[in-house]
């Protein structure tokens, strides 16, 4: 880890502490950085997404609706009760 003597506005690093919630200011720093690095790859990542081809198959696959409560949820350890029509 590199040890870095940098100048920051005080109010600056005190709002952001507020915002995040950070218990230190090389907290803040470190979400500071993990944050910048995110939103730079994010363009890289929707870019990679956009130009992606799908087959036929791919394409027409079934879908599953989003689950809307925890009854609904495959993975929800809650009991089931069916109604029949």
């Amino acid at each position: 880890m590199a040890i870095t003597s940098i100048d920051i506005d005080a109010d600056e690093l005190r709002v952001a502490r507020q915002l995040t919630g950070a218990s230190s200011n090389r907290e803040v720093v470190d979400i500071a950085l993990r944050t910048l690095i995110a939103m730079r790859r994010q363009p890289a990542a929707v870019e990679r997404l956009i130009a992606r081809r799908f087959d036929d198959d791919q394409i027409d696959a079934p879908t599953m609706p989003p689950a809307t409560d925890a009854s609904a949820d495959p993975t929800s350890h809650t009991s089931r009760r069916t109604v029949d029509p």
